[in-house]
């Protein structure tokens, strides 16, 4: 990418500046210390389109094009010139290129590998803000536009076409979306790919493989996510669940130059990163979303060095030696001298009988911008009284005809932050049903009504409402370390002062050592956030449980 005035993407020239800076004469000067020279030749071309390895190039002089590829021609979308760099946020993540680096100018180069970059943007601060606000912006830029590696075929009437459309948005990778409910010749577009109405949704991943309603996993692997990762190499730390304590615990951990690696199940951010907006997190007085605050953090994380791997969920503890083992869904365990739990909580499924039947389909337990176009002008309905349904009912309330928050309790009072209560009662679209629940669901494929029922009369009233935001309870996700750790009554993992003598395996802890306050029953495996008995359920809590656990890891890596 480059300056304004060559870029082939439509941008304001304010933002343009920010995506495509010139360095001066002095700051490409100090890049230049930190790599090789390379000689620029016309049509050469320096990077492909999914290369694996992404070498960073600052122009000294001459011309590279960038350029998507695509099936009827290489389009080109920006170029550098003298004082320009290279690449966006794959850099950072150290995944596959998303596009073609090619020379249209011969010249001359400073060529960095990605190690050397790092180097360059954790000791430079000016520089280092200068690439990072690009390759942010440019990443934004591109997702905002539809301009990447991927096209997915859809249909609003599909649950599974919005999974993948949340992944990929979550995860923040550009594609393109083509509605198959819009397009006038849909059977046309369905052969040119060899697949049918039932495949929905396809995928086509770098123009090369198509893969039929694929799983999360698969896409990761298609997109090459984790291909940088080494499972076999021991880390100084192994985080399980990428959301704000764990994303904090990352920063912290490879900001102080510890081996860390991040296990994902989804997506970086959590609960937290479908948040609509967060407007009592320290610091930001107008709100922030919460998948902005976890990007942010996730940057921050991949900035200092902090591996990220995605849609891999973590199936057991190893816990009979150390290091400990992390067992995923398929391949090898992987090892790591200290672990921090912070995989959270999901939301409680209501008993309703045919609930699983509507999941995607009318039934979501987030509310994002896609959710949020999904019931414009229609009458919703969220479940739950504490702050993510507040959020999500005023969020929603932007465009829905009618928001419904259901709760079972006789108000909001005792489970919501009062500035939330104020907007709900201010809100001419939002209507408070207190002691009711909803206890039946119907439709053909999607959700059609519901039925409520008032818990003071009992009496069952049906409404025409299609869609459902459940926003209701925790469940820690803690299936996997059971027979390794203790847990409370509720399956929260128990640390610190919590732990009984009878929950301390016999021969794992010394002679007058205890758990430290974020310490599990195992030594050196330490819980923090929504999955810690006891814990606050607050982003601005679990990101401070979060930094506190890497002063403990020192000290267990010290022992």
């Amino acid at each position: 990418m480059a300056t304004a005035a060559t870029s082939a993407l439509t941008i304001a020239p304010d933002r343009a500046a920010l995506m495509f800076p010139r360095l001066t004469p002095a700051q490409m000067d100090r890049v230049s210390a930190h790599g090789t020279v390379r000689t620029l030749r016309h049509g050469e071309i320096l990077v492909e389109a999914g290369a694996q390895t992404v070498p960073f190039f600052m122009i000294r002089s001459g011309q590279v094009g960038i350029l998507r590829v695509c099936e009827e021609g290489d389009q080109l979308i920006a170029t550098h010139g003298a004082g320009a760099f290279s690449g966006e946020a794959n850099m950072l993540l150290g995944r596959p290129s998303l596009m073609r680096l090619r020379v249209s100018e011969a010249g001359e180069a400073i060529e960095l590998t990605r190690d050397q970059l790092l180097t360059l943007v954790q000791n430079d601060t000016e520089i280092g803000d200068i690439v990072m606000r690009g390759y942010i912006y440019r990443r934004l830029e591109l997702v905002a536009q539809g301009i990447g590696d991927v096209a997915l075929l859809g249909s609003t009437h599909c649950a599974a076409t919005l999974r993948v459309k949340e992944f990929l948005f979550r995860n923040g990778h550009p594609y393109t979306y083509v509605d198959l409910d819009h397009e006038p010749d849909v059977e046309a577009i369905l052969a040119r790919f060899h697949v049918s109405s039932a495949d929905i949704p396809v995928l086509i991943c770098r123009g090369e493989r198509i893969l039929r309603n694929p799983s999360n996993e698969e896409i990761a692997e298609c997109l090459g996510f984790n291909a940088a990762i080494d499972r076999a190499h021991v880390r100084d730390v192994v985080i399980v669940g990428g959301g704000p304590a764990g994303l904090a615990a990352a920063v912290y951990g490879a900001s102080e130059g510890l081996d860390v690696l991040v296990i994902e199940s989804t997506a970086p951010g959590g609960q937290a990163g479908s948040s609509s907006r967060i407007e009592n997190y320290l610091g930001f007085p107008l709100g922030i979303s919460g998948e902005e605050l976890t990007g942010r953090a996730l940057t921050q994380a991949q900035k200092f060095g902090a591996q990220v791997m995605i849609a891999k969920g973590a199936t057991a503890l190893e816990c009979a030696n150390v290091p400990y083992r992390v067992r995923l869904g398929d391949g090898p365990s992987i090892p790591a001298r200290t672990v921090i739990l912070s995989m959270g909580a999901q939301y409680r499924h209501p008993a309703i009988e045919n609930l699983a039947r509507f999941h995607g389909a009318g039934v979501y337990y987030s509310a994002t911008p896609m959710e949020k176009q999904l019931c414009g002008n229609e009458d919703v309905v969220v479940v739950g009284g504490g702050n993510s349904a507040g959020q999500a009912a005023v969020f929603l309330a932007q465009t829905a005809r009618r928001v419904y928050m259901v709760v079972r309790r006789d108000g909001l009072a005792d489970t919501m932050s009062r500035y939330l209560i104020k907007r709900i009662e201010d809100a001419s679209n939002i209507e408070l049903r207190t002691q009711t629940e909803i206890v039946a669901l119907d439709g053909d494929g999607h959700l059609g009504s519901i039925h409520w029922r008032d818990n003071r009369t009992q009496a069952i009233e049906p409404r025409p409402i299609r869609h459902v935001f459940l926003m209701t309870g925790a469940v820690p996700n803690t299936a996997w370390v059971r027979g390794c750790l203790a847990l409370d009554e509720r399956g929260f993992v128990k640390t610190g002062t919590a732990l009984t003598r009878e929950d301390l395996p016999a021969g794992r802890w010394p002679a007058g050592k205890a758990p430290q306050v974020l310490e599990t029953s195992l030594p050196g495996v330490f819980a923090v956030g929504d999955v810690r008995s006891g814990s606050m359920k607050r982003v601005a809590s679990a990101v401070g449980e979060g930094s506190t656990a890497i002063s403990l890891v020192h000290q267990a890596l010290a022992q």
